[in-house]
């Protein structure tokens, strides 16, 4: 028997702001240790261990052992893809002070996604893409027309597995209102780019920063002008 889904129970658990902020700070894909997480809430240890606990349970996350510690990550690409649509219907953040500031100008700017990338780069990246033709929407999809450019970026698309039957989709981006490329693809450029040193972390969680070889990689390989 088919039963209609219990969005409320999902919603009350993501509505408290302190898991709200737990969660932000997994959209990478990367996997956490409970002390960073609530470091990054700005809570004591116990009660991010907590709130880890009611969203292990509800099926939002998933954890790791290595060793003696644990370490949390989303449950899966669906939970951070539907993070992400919240972000685009909801208000921005109030700015409290400096810091909030330059953590919003840096998601802006550069993100990660669950492993893509996202922000103005990400948006600008998949923009010049779709112009170079290395990617052609279709059927609410990407569809790769053209390896070459994504060969300079260090991709190679016959290597790549589908997830959910797609190379690539659209991502509506939170903070340029655009999409960016989300699955397999778009995992690659952002893996591609960080390997080569082209873009690097920042403090500030899944905030990325185009190096100065980035710029000039962008540049020479798919004519991205920054």
């Amino acid at each position: 028997m088919a039963h209609q889904a219990d969005i409320a129970r999902t919603a009350a658990l993501i509505a408290d702001p302190t898991r709200a902020t737990i969660l932000d700070a997994l959209v990478d894909g990367r996997a956490l240790p409970p002390s960073e997480l609530a470091s990054a809430a700005g809570v004591s240890r116990p009660t991010a261990s907590e709130h880890l606990a009611k969203m292990l349970d509800a099926g939002l996350l998933a954890v790791e052992r290595g060793g003696r510690n644990r370490y949390y990550r989303l449950a899966g690409p669906e939970v951070g893809e539907a993070l992400e649509a919240l972000a685009v219907i909801s208000p921005a953040r109030e700015i409290r002070g400096l810091r909030d500031a330059n953590r919003a100008d840096a998601l802006s700017a550069a993100r990660t996604c669950y492993g893509h990338l996202a922000g103005k780069l990400g948006v600008a990246i998949t923009d010049r893409l779709v112009e170079l033709g290395a990617i052609a929407r279709r059927n609410g999809g990407y569809e790769i027309t053209d390896a070459a450019p994504l060969i300079e970026l260090g991709v190679q698309p016959s290597k790549l597995q589908p997830r959910d039957g797609e190379l690539a989709k659209p991502c509506n981006d939170w903070s340029e209102r655009r999409p960016h490329i989300a699955g397999p693809l778009g995992v690659a450029i952002a893996g591609s780019l960080l390997e080569r040193g082209w873009l690097e972390r920042l403090p500030q969680p899944r905030a990325v920063r185009l190096t100065d070889d980035g710029r000039r990689g962008l540049r020479a390989s798919i004519g991205l002008l920054n």
